[in-house]
């Protein structure tokens, strides 16, 4: 289904555990009224989290839920699938959200869950991966790198059905700072494309249609 005028906005929620530069490009792009997505909530494990404060500013819902040392993993994941569901997303999204997920929370939003990782598909799954690709570019292995954004249909790092990717080049005189800012940067544009494509292919035109969206999101991951 494409989006159209009477189609209802994309309501996104978003986890992020840092800065929140991505959540800032999306909530942007947002404003512009043919859009066709909306940031309805934004949840972080950092109480002082930058991306709470940017939410706040612009009006949104900014939840923090601190994950305390010796709390178990799926009960806090599924208390935090609770806060998320509230919200009612159309789509969750994992905005340098660094907590791997479990299946109490995924279970809860089948077919929902994007993450944004600063790696090319199949390549530098994990923490780090900015550094290790400049490590593999200075030994010789590879001479880009790239971003990415997948669906995340289960427990495995990094590697669900991909949405959209952009390379990065690496350069000779590059350093991790310059690399990581030409990488932040085009992660910017892709989670901004990312959602343009979840508008045109999964945008409600009723609060019926949700469902029905959803369902081709998980069939998207079933094919893959």
């Amino acid at each position: 289904m494409t989006g159209g005028q009477d189609a209802r906005p994309l309501r996104l929620a978003v986890l992020a555990s840092g800065n929140g530069s991505n959540l800032q490009a999306i909530i942007d792009a947002c404003a512009a009224p043919d859009f066709g997505a909306r940031v309805v909530a934004v949840f972080s494990d950092k109480p002082a989290a930058f991306a709470l404060q940017r939410a706040r500013a612009a009006g949104i819902q900014a939840v923090a839920l601190p994950f305390t040392k010796g709390q178990a993993r799926g009960g806090y994941d599924a208390t935090l699938a609770g806060e998320v569901a509230v919200s009612e997303p159309d789509f969750v999204l994992l905005l340098g959200w660094m907590r791997l997920l479990s299946g109490s929370f995924l279970s809860r939003f089948p077919g929902q869950v994007v993450n944004l990782h600063p790696a090319l598909p199949g390549t530098f799954p994990g923490t780090h991966a900015i550094e290790r690709a400049l490590d593999a570019y200075r030994a010789g292995a590879l001479d880009r790198t790239g971003v990415m954004t997948h669906f995340v249909p289960d427990e495995d790092v990094d590697s669900g059905p991909v949405i959209l990717a952009a390379e990065v080049p690496i350069r000779p005189d590059d350093t991790l700072a310059s690399l990581e800012a030409r990488a932040h940067i085009a992660e910017h544009r892709l989670i901004v494309d990312t959602v343009k494509r979840l508008v045109d292919t999964y945008r409600p035109r009723s609060p019926g249609d949700g469902e029905q969206g959803r369902e081709r999101a998980r069939k998207v991951e079933n094919d893959e």
